[in-house]
């Protein structure tokens, strides 16, 4: 069979650099044939009935979102309704296709063009997917392990190392007693634990009489570990894989997170199924973490809001040319707040501040002084404060 070479009139298509659309004949297009660029913002601009909704909407749009479908199980499908292929020779390389539309709302102080449009609720979705999190004391990401981690751990080890499992006993229950524990793993079926630094009998650390098992378990500064397994790493052997992670899944459970992997011999290696690091606890990233309307999401300062309150020195102060006794503080003025302008003047001799003195003439030590107050009056930052939370 002889391969077939693109001819003149119809060259070699890269379609990782644009979208070709050939012969689009939906509603008013005439046989229209365009090559659209990718990774670039493409306008579709001209006058009504010019064709813009046929070509983006009725045509890339509609076989775009058709062939994704088509993807689908026919399980899925079933629960969609079955698209219309568009009247075109063909499409090359289109990907599956979002569309944008407008919401018609009534605007409000939190709105943006990305709530407008359904936009942001794709941004949100996409940066909860693609995020990730890194610990600010190491810079190292932040991941949860998976019983898949720790068995691709155990099986990278080398053939016939030799391996054992450890869980740790949680100590939430404040009055259980290290006897009390280790009766209850009998009960589950466990019969070694990790104690006092050596692997040790369950019975028979019960039957010693040591005085240890009346303590409460918390009490001790080693943790309680229970050895939950121990096999020999066999790379070409399904059955003992099986096993090691039904094993890892039971260590995670045990222990409510954590998994030891000790090799005998060897290091130990921890693993958790917990998101965090480094002694912290982290969110998981979620669309509420991108929603400035959520408490999660929006900025403790701002709220949300993307605009802050503030104190206008200008405006507290609109004539700088007189002094503090002449009325300089607009807001210290009538008989409510006036109070706080003779409270300052009451005390003022303490600290030798020139009440008479020209608020632009005032240097900015005195200034500050002004506004953030000292130990005889409170200033003009605690005034407003004073107003804010009445």
């Amino acid at each position: 069979m002889s391969k077939s070479t693109p001819t003149t009139a119809e060259p070699a298509l890269k379609l990782k650099d644009a979208i070709y659309i050939k012969g689009a004949r939906a509603n008013n297009l005439k046989n229209i044939s365009l090559d659209i660029p990718k990774n670039k913002l493409v306008v579709v601009t001209g006058v009504s009935g010019s064709g813009k909704s046929s070509i983006t909407m009725d045509t890339l749009f509609a076989e775009g979102q058709r062939r994704y479908v088509e993807s689908l199980s026919s399980y899925a499908r079933q629960f969609l309704m079955r698209m219309k292929k568009p009247d075109v020779d063909y499409i090359k390389g289109i990907c599956p296709a979002i569309a944008i539309e407008q919401k018609v709302s009534t605007a409000n102080a939190r709105s943006t063009v990305g709530t407008l449009t359904e936009i942001y609720d794709y941004l949100r979705l996409l940066y909860a997917r693609v995020g990730r999190t890194y610990s600010p004391i190491s810079g190292r990401e932040v991941k949860k392990h998976q019983v898949s981690d720790v068995v691709d751990f155990i099986m990278s080890l080398p053939e016939g190392t030799k391996v054992q499992l450890f869980a740790y006993v949680p100590t939430k229950y404040r009055d259980r007693s290290l006897g009390a524990e280790l009766q209850l793993l009998l009960q589950k079926g466990y019969t070694r634990v990790w104690w006092d630094n050596k692997l040790q009998d369950i019975q028979e650390l019960m039957e010693s009489g040591h005085e240890n098992l009346e303590k409460a378990l918390h009490t001790f500064a080693e943790p309680l570990r229970i050895l939950v397994d121990r096999f020999v790493v066999k790379a070409a052997d399904e059955e003992n894989t099986k096993r090691i992670a039904d094993s890892v899944q039971t260590t995670f459970y045990e222990s409510e997170g954590d998994c030891e992997v000790a090799v005998i011999g060897g290091d130990t290696t921890y693993f958790n199924n917990r998101f965090e690091l480094d002694g912290l606890t982290f969110l998981e990233p979620n669309p509420q973490l991108f929603n400035f309307n959520n408490p999660y999401g929006a900025c403790p300062k701002c709220e949300g809001f993307s605009m802050v309150m503030g104190i206008d020195e200008r405006k507290v102060v609109p004539d700088p040319s007189l002094s503090v006794y002449e009325g300089a503080i607009s807001c210290w003025k009538g008989e409510r707040y006036g109070r706080w302008l003779d409270a300052f003047l009451r005390v003022a001799h303490r600290f030798d501040f020139p009440v008479h003195t020209p608020y632009q003439d005032l240097n900015e030590d005195e200034r500050r002084l002004l506004w953030q107050g000292n130990e005889f009056f409170a200033g003009i930052h605690a005034f407003f404060e004073d107003l804010r939370e009445k």
